[in-house]
């Protein structure tokens, strides 16, 4: 299925309701795969099992510079 959806000004997209609804998450994993954007819904009670994601990237998230532990704390809280 095929559906066109547009960015905000902000360079986000609404993952159209009966989607997420399928795949009963509000997590994807986003890849980047040579021309085309992969998304992939994602369970957070499987994660570890077999699937494997990125939470903190220095250089996508901070620059390349480091974290403090507390500020990673923050991260981890959102994922969860």
């Amino acid at each position: 299925m095929n559906t066109i959806v547009k960015s905000t000004t902000k360079g986000q997209i609404t993952i159209p309701a009966k989607w997420r609804k399928r795949f009963d998450t509000d997590r994807f994993l986003v890849n980047i795969k040579d021309t085309h954007l992969e998304i992939k819904p994602i369970n957070l009670d499987e994660i570890g099992k077999e699937q494997e994601y990125t939470v903190f990237d220095a250089i996508r998230d901070n620059k390349g510079k480091g974290i403090k532990a507390k500020d990673l704390v923050k991260v981890l809280k959102k994922t969860i």
